[in-house]
């Protein structure tokens, strides 16, 4: 009996061992957890803060260390469907227009906005044969944007309201993504569109439209445009993976503005554009690649506010500061560095 006993105890501390294991499997600490950041951008020089942290490795390489064992990017033409994956719970981070988000969180979304990706930066293109002498020659015209919700979108239907021009009879709007908006207007199938660079120097420089205005004079003293936004799920759960976050895209953002030349040739690379036109691009827009969240409330409050205007009936009331922003963590890192 004491021979046939002996023979389990083998067995026995095996089937412990593996018990124990699948045990600290389940329930060792998040930070311990093999981790899939899911990030959302867009392919506009906008977000290039996200595209140089990709391709330099910066994303995969300081976050290994907080369990992040992959970074997958995900590409989207404008910012709604990036907020319909969110919603979906598809995206972790989203470099993305102001207005989506604000939008997606009127409707449920669960996010905040941590930091300020860029200013300005989008302009209307009026295509080659086309007279525009000024916002009242825009009536009748067909003007391609981003879909509705999309900040292109935003500010080109209150900067036409404010100029008298109906958008709903006046003009004809269509919602297009970037690529498509470029090829309708060098088909001569639109007159106009109001588009995020580089596309409006694409135009340009293929020599079948020009620019006529930038958004910030569209927009009254300038507008934030693109944003940082994390799902507050993910916030709760790995903190300390967020602050990096927002590390890593604070330093991106320094590295791209001082090294605008290579910042232009890792985008050119990644998007398959010309050099040139990326260096052009940087050279006439408006914009301005910032990171400080504070930079943003104003605009972002009125963005909020004219897009509870635009859907009255629909939302209770426009969305504050404390709903759209965590500026904790932002204001962390900061003083530290003090």
């Amino acid at each position: 009996m004491k021979r046939k006993f002996l023979v389990f105890i083998p067995i026995i501390i095996l089937a412990i061992l593996v018990i124990a294991s699948g045990l600290y499997l389940f329930l060792r600490p998040d930070k311990e957890q093999d981790i899939i950041l899911r990030i959302g951008y867009q392919p506009s020089t906008h977000h290039i803060a996200h595209i140089i942290a990709m391709e330099k490795g910066w994303w995969k390489e300081r976050l290994k260390n907080y369990g992040i064992v992959d970074v997958k990017e995900y590409l989207f033409p404008t910012g709604p469907p990036e907020m319909s994956a969110m919603l979906a719970g598809e995206i972790d981070v989203a470099y993305v227009g102001v207005t989506p988000p604000i939008t997606a969180i009127y409707e449920g979304l669960e996010a905040k906005i941590i930091a300020s990706v860029q200013l300005n930066g989008s302009d209307l293109v009026a295509r080659s044969g086309f007279s525009y002498t000024g916002p009242q020659s825009l009536k009748e015209a067909r003007i391609a944007t981003f879909p509705p919700g999309s900040i292109q979108d935003t500010i080109l239907k209150k900067w036409l309201n404010q100029n008298r021009i109906d958008f709903h009879k006046d003009v004809k709007i269509y919602p297009m993504g970037p690529g498509e908006a470029v090829s309708a207007l060098k088909a001569v199938a639109i007159d106009a569109a109001f588009l995020p660079h580089p596309s409006p120097t694409i135009i340009e420089l293929e020599g079948f439209g020009k620019s006529v205005e930038q958004s910030g004079k569209m927009w009254k003293n300038g507008h934030i445009c693109c944003v940082l936004l994390i799902s507050e799920r993910f916030m709760e759960k790995y903190p300390d993976i967020a602050e990096e976050i927002l590390k890593i895209h604070y330093e991106s953002t320094q590295y791209a503005k001082t090294h605008i030349n290579e910042a232009s040739e890792i985008y050119s690379e990644k998007m398959g554009i010309d050099l040139n036109i990326i260096k052009k691009s940087f050279e006439s827009w408006d914009g301005e690649l910032i990171s400080n969240p504070y930079l943003a409330i104003n605009s972002t409050i009125d963005f909020a506010t004219a897009i509870y205007e635009l859907n009255r009936g629909r939302y209770e009331h426009p969305l504050n500061q404390i709903q759209l922003f965590n500026l904790s963590i932002w204001d962390k890192i900061t003083s530290n560095n003090d």
